[in-house]
């Protein structure tokens, strides 16, 4: 084949699923915003999404937080520094590690959950009886997901951040004989508000983000047990990758 033509076929393609992902998102957001509302999908999904991942994401977090002490207080010691090492795991948990870790988690767990979940129901016809049940798939089933997910992973992510700077307390007492009360004492001053609104902010768009790709993949599959599978790897590898690019965007702009 004509390599310029090939190359021209991708881009089309590219363009044409942006656009298909596009028009998706545009009609979920639109169903989650505007009546009527399924109260008790909405209910369900928050505990799903947001409750049941409370664990993993807390187990990420005490775990990354105090091996970033470990990291950072050793490479503190060689420029003797070591003592900046509470506000380094603060600011690094709050900016970044929480916000991106807490969307990885769900990534994994919530983005192929959903997409195996809304995969199933399109092999088994479930959606085509939703709509001949005069039953918007979109309100009832990517509606509620989408603001699930928005509302949650803050939520999670502002749990991790604690739960990770206390990570962090406890492997400095109990291993690197730091003193508890000024550790905590430097945390806290050295922390700025908005450090802690940032990675909120980038938590609500990874939550819609991964909300989005688990419904879109699961929503468009094809071809039975396979494609639901298919579809599920699809939804957690694009999941990770977009969240990692707009990671980047949003911390140039959030700086």
């Amino acid at each position: 084949m004509n390599p310029i033509r090939a190359i021209g076929a991708s881009s089309f393609d590219l363009l044409q699923s942006a656009g298909r992902l596009a028009i998706f998102a545009v009609r979920g957001v639109t169903a989650a915003v505007t009546p009527p509302f399924f109260g008790r999908q909405l209910v369900r999904q928050l505990y799903a999404i947001g409750y049941f991942s409370l664990p993993v994401v807390g187990l990420t977090a005490v775990f990354t937080g105090a091996a970033l002490a470990l990291n950072i207080y050793t490479g503190g010691a060689r420029f003797n520094a070591e003592q900046i090492m509470p506000q380094i795991v603060a600011l690094g948990i709050t900016r970044e590690l929480g916000p991106v870790l807490a969307a990885l988690m769900l990534a994994g767990r919530v983005s192929a959950a959903i997409a195996a979940e809304i995969g199933a129901m399109r092999a088994t016809e479930q959606i085509d009886a939703l709509q001949t049940l005069s039953t918007d798939p979109y309100r009832y089933l990517i509606g509620p997901r989408l603001t699930a997910g928005v509302l949650t992973l803050p939520l999670l992510t502002l749990t991790g951040d604690i739960i990770g700077i206390a990570g962090g307390w406890l492997v400095a007492v109990a291993s690197l004989k730091f003193n508890g009360t000024i550790y905590i004492a430097n945390t806290w001053n050295f922390l700025q508000p908005w450090d802690v609104i940032s990675g909120l902010v980038k938590s609500a768009v990874f939550g819609f983000i991964v909300a989005l790709m688990g419904c879109y993949h699961g929503f468009n599959s094809h071809g039975g047990a396979r494609g639901v599978g298919r579809a599920t790897t699809n939804a957690v590898v694009s999941a990770a990758v977009l969240v990692f690019a707009t990671d980047y965007i949003m911390t140039s702009l959030l700086r």
